[in-house]
């Protein structure tokens, strides 16, 4: 039998006043009650309402199961229903996961769910606002590698910037500096994210204590000044430019093996450029480092040596561990 609109108020006003007493179980079953009803009359909009409630309050009274129950059942009605993404349904997901403690098993499940409900046509990795919320709340649990696989595929080059800032002077070398941001404009730009690139630079030197007091550009450190030549000879788009800088920053491109590849990446799609024959078979090991990057995992294991990200340690070991999860 449907139920009116009061019915519902009834009903949920009911479920919450259990939820406050302490009767989780008989709140939770009555939530999945509800859910079978609604979907079974296709009232997908009253439905994910009442999930959504419903796994907030669960999981604020700190019932994770209960709680990651009802967030899957509200990605499972996204999915049935075809329900395109949303700022409304990216905050509610971003809301839910904040709230799933990080020892809970289904949260790594959730949030790769919720990630392939966002994909589409325009956004094969995932809908970038969805990814800048989970980096946001992955930076704030100190989980900077996953925070750092979150924000390269979202458009918040300055929030990864911020903390990329954070890390290396939390667990940086200060030799390293430059590193961490090399790292992060070279893998935006692979994903075809200029105007991410240029944000992460501009914040990053702005901000950083031991770069703002080098006053540049032009900066005292090599590869901050082939970032900054960089990232005008792509708007520029003359290959010449490209490949004389390339060759004339050689030395301090060495300093990491990925470089390479990315720069390789990096010809072909602003300067169209062939891809270069590998060593190593079609792809090769840096081949295997790019599709890494560009479909990877999906970043809720902070399990890397996160001191090391961006440092010449990380290079390939580091970078399979992190982008190739």
């Amino acid at each position: 039998m449907a139920l009116g609109s009061r019915g519902v108020a009834r009903v949920l006003a009911k479920l919450k006043s259990s939820v406050e007493e302490g009767r989780y179980y008989e709140a939770h079953q009555m939530y999945r009650t509800l859910y079978f009803r609604y979907c079974g009359q296709q009232k997908y909009i009253e439905v994910l309402d009442l999930l959504y409630d419903g796994a907030s309050l669960l999981l604020k009274h700190d019932q994770q199961t209960s709680g990651a129950d009802l967030a899957l059942l509200m990605l499972d009605v996204l999915e049935k229903s075809k329900t395109e993404p949303t700022e409304d349904q990216i905050s509610r997901i971003a809301s839910l996961f904040s709230l799933l403690n990080h020892g809970t098993p289904e949260r790594h499940h959730y949030l790769v769910r919720a990630v392939k409900w966002s994909c589409g046509e325009r956004h094969k990795l995932g809908h970038p606002r969805l990814h800048q919320l989970l980096a946001q709340t992955l930076w704030k649990e100190k989980n900077y590698g996953s925070a750092r696989f979150h924000y390269l595929r979202s458009e918040d080059g300055g929030g990864c910037a911020d903390m990329l800032v954070e890390l290396h002077l939390l667990r940086g070398y200060p030799s390293e500096v430059d590193l961490f941001l090399t790292q992060a404009v070279l893998q935006y730009l692979c994903l075809q994210k200029k105007v991410a690139a240029s944000e992460v630079f501009e914040t990053y030197t702005k901000k950083h204590p031991n770069i703002t007091k080098q006053r540049g550009p032009p900066f005292i450190l090599p590869l901050l000044n082939f970032l900054w030549l960089l990232l005008s000879t792509i708007e520029s788009g003359k290959v010449a430019y490209f490949t004389v800088l390339c060759e004339q920053y050689q030395p301090s491109l060495k300093r990491d093996p990925s470089y390479r590849e990315y720069l390789d990446r990096i010809g072909q799609l602003f300067f169209n450029l062939p891809a270069p024959k590998t060593q190593h078979g079609p792809g090769g090991i840096f081949g295997n480092l790019i599709q890494g990057l560009l479909g990877g995992g999906l970043g809720d294991d902070d399990s890397e040596d996160e001191g090391t990200i961006g440092g010449p340690s990380s290079s390939q070991q580091s970078m399979a561990a992190e982008e190739l999860d």
